[in-house]
């Protein structure tokens, strides 16, 4: 069997009035996921017509890479500041590539 990798869509929106802290909060994950084991891809997109929604589009070499990443003392810093600047969300969806 052929290994797959796993692909991610994580969906939020921040509170307007604390998008610019919310916004920096969610970029600076980008570099130190991007150097993580096991991290193929990591881009975060911003609604051109919601500003306050975010996407992190992902794709991590196993399930084990991906928990690895949910584990991070990065991400667990960024999920204790959620409740402050995140209204809805994350809501994180996995992926497996069909095609």
């Amino acid at each position: 069997m052929t290994q797959t990798t796993v692909r991610i869509l994580a969906r939020m929106s921040a509170f307007p009035d604390r998008l610019e802290e919310a916004k920096a909060l969610l970029i600076g994950l980008v570099e130190p996921t991007r150097q993580e084991s096991g991290c193929i891809r990591y881009e975060l997109l911003q609604n051109l017509s919601d500003p306050t929604e975010f996407t992190f589009i992902e794709e991590w070499e196993s399930e084990a890479a991906l928990n690895a990443h949910l584990s991070s003392a990065h991400i667990s810093q960024a999920f204790a500041q959620v409740p402050l600047l995140i209204a809805s969300g994350p809501d994180i969806m996995r992926h497996t590539l069909l095609i």
